[in-house]
């Protein structure tokens, strides 16, 4: 856990900053020698949205090269609205603002449905990039006229020098963190996390299914009492194993508590640990790698990588393996999936003998899919995929099309014709 401590003192150390009012220290001067000054998909869509506005491509031109040399102050950031001051060529600085239209309540609920449905699309955001499914929610992504410039100059171009170097120099801030965007757009990070937290625990309470029935009970007293005093009722037979560890109850974040992700994982680790003693007297830990210890580690915590503290887990367990936070998450959705076993058949491709793995696509075929293009043990689509485990199970993975990043979804299912039904949710 020393890691875990670790993280939650830099954390600490931290300045702390209103969710809907973020301010960034003046970046430092760049030259972009193919002259992009954005580097993801985003950032782009950003610098498009005020090159395909402006009316002056000489201003533009000017304004990038403010930018590069670092002519941009602080930058601060509010829902609707970026604000910075801009030197030009006097000794007074400008002070420039963009303006934007922020998302209504329907577009958030879009983004939030959409955010938390896939695994792989909350891992991209906690690894600061936006998954391109959530380009169609309408109205996050700026368009040409969306950003409207205002600055204290004199000059009437639209947009100005300075507003558009306060819009480059954006660019660069939305390339590294995503949330920048969102806020511009209506919404902080820890509101959005806060959300997709609650989604993602209505889910997960909803594949939990019902509730097991209460255990029965006797009083500690009477437990106490029944060797000596005559008469009582005698105890309960011995309960049987359960199927399965319990879950910690949710602990709520307090500021003069443990960290909170710290008790769920002691309270998980020792619940899943004395089920195994209990039922064969072995410690699970032993046989792993350090790799699958840490897979089982993030696993064991309902809800990770949806918090702050569970996002430092992620990068830290990844960090000390030399793996990103996002082969982390794939890995966890994974072990998720089948355990160990569901671990190995996202790693370790390898060519089945005869027998199950040719009569699956005639199966599929049969039951009105589509043609899968065999690879060893794998079957792919365009967008959903059939991997045969060691264990003669079926395994289920899903991609957006054309991207070859599968990530396992459903349970896996001895038939293939079941695993994919599964998957589809028919």
């Amino acid at each position: 856990m020393n890691h875990i401590r670790g993280a939650r003192a830099a954390r600490g150390a931290a300045p702390r900053h209103d969710d809907r009012r973020r301010s960034f220290p003046q970046l430092a001067p760049r030259s972009a020698p193919d002259g992009r000054f954005a580097a993801t998909w985003w950032g782009n869509a950003w610098v498009a949205a005020l090159e395909n506005t402006a009316l002056d491509p000489a201003r533009l031109a000017r304004g990038k090269a403010y930018a590069g040399r670092g002519h941009v102050d602080a930058i601060t950031v509010t829902p609707g609205r970026v604000v910075a001051y801009v030197h030009g060529t006097r000794p007074r600085p400008y002070r420039t603002e963009i303006r934007m239209r922020t998302l209504g309540d329907d577009g958030w609920e879009r983004f939030l449905d959409e955010a938390a449905a896939r695994p792989d699309h909350i891992a991209a955001l906690l690894d600061k990039d936006v998954p391109h499914a959530l380009e169609a929610v309408t109205g996050l992504l700026p368009a040409p006229g969306d950003l409207v410039p205002d600055c204290s100059c004199p000059d009437d171009g639209y947009p100005c020098k300075h507003a558009a170097a306060l819009c480059y120099q954006a660019a660069r801030l939305l390339d590294e963190d995503p949330f920048v965007l969102f806020l511009m757009r209506g919404r902080g990070e820890q509101e959005l996390l806060a959300e997709l937290t609650r989604r993602n625990a209505a889910r997960g309470a909803a594949e939990a299914g019902a509730a097991a029935p209460p255990m029965p009970t006797v009083p500690a007293r009477i437990a106490l009492d029944a060797a000596t005093a005559p008469g009582l009722p005698p105890l309960p037979p011995e309960l049987p194993v359960p199927d399965r560890p319990g879950r910690p109850a949710v602990f709520p974040p307090d500021p003069d508590a443990p960290d909170p992700l710290a008790l769920d994982l002691l309270a998980t680790e020792a619940a899943a640990r004395a089920h195994v003693f209990l039922a064969t007297g072995h410690d699970p830990v032993a046989a792993l790698t350090p790799w699958q210890d840490a897979v089982r580690l993030a696993a064991a915590h309902p809800g990770s990588g949806l918090t702050a503290s569970s996002r430092a887990l992620y990068r830290d367990l990844a960090y000390a393996l030399d793996r990103t936070p996002t082969d982390l998450a794939r890995a966890v959705a994974a072990w998720r999936q089948g355990g160990a076993a569901g671990l190995a058949v996202l790693e370790e491709p390898w060519d089945p003998p005869a027998g199950p793995f040719d009569r699956a696509r005639p199966a599929l075929l049969a039951a009105d899919f589509p043609a899968f293009r065999p690879w060893r043990n794998r079957l792919s689509g365009e967008s959903l995929q059939l991997r045969l485990g060691r264990d003669g199970l079926w395994y289920g993975y899903e991609s957006d099309a054309g991207r070859e990043d599968w990530w396992p979804r459903g349970a896996p299912d001895p038939d293939p014709v079941g695993a994919l039904t599964d998957l589809l949710g028919r």
